[in-house]
């Protein structure tokens, strides 16, 4: 090798325990059991993903956001459910 340091995205941070804590100071969406979530993939069809996506530019939200709210509204959690 020639001897020369190289960065790539990979690269190790200069202060790992810094680093590793970066992660506790996320705070979870608002009305999040916990900071974690699942993904989801449906099958919609051009029309409706274009008209979803303008409603969510119009209301200033991300298309992730209307869509967790609408489920959530659509499945609420009930007695017993688990969390």
């Amino acid at each position: 090798m020639s001897g020369r340091t190289r960065r790539g995205f990979a690269s190790r941070p200069a202060n790992p325990e810094l680093w590793i804590k970066a992660a506790d100071t996320l705070s979870p969406r608002v009305g999040e059991a916990s900071g974690f979530t699942a993904r989801l993939t449906i099958d919609v069809t051009p029309e409706l993903r274009a008209r979803i996506k303008i409603a969510a530019f119009r209301r200033g939200q991300t298309v992730a956001d209307i869509l967790r709210d609408l489920l959530a509204r659509e499945f609420p959690t009930t007695e017993g459910d688990p969390s």
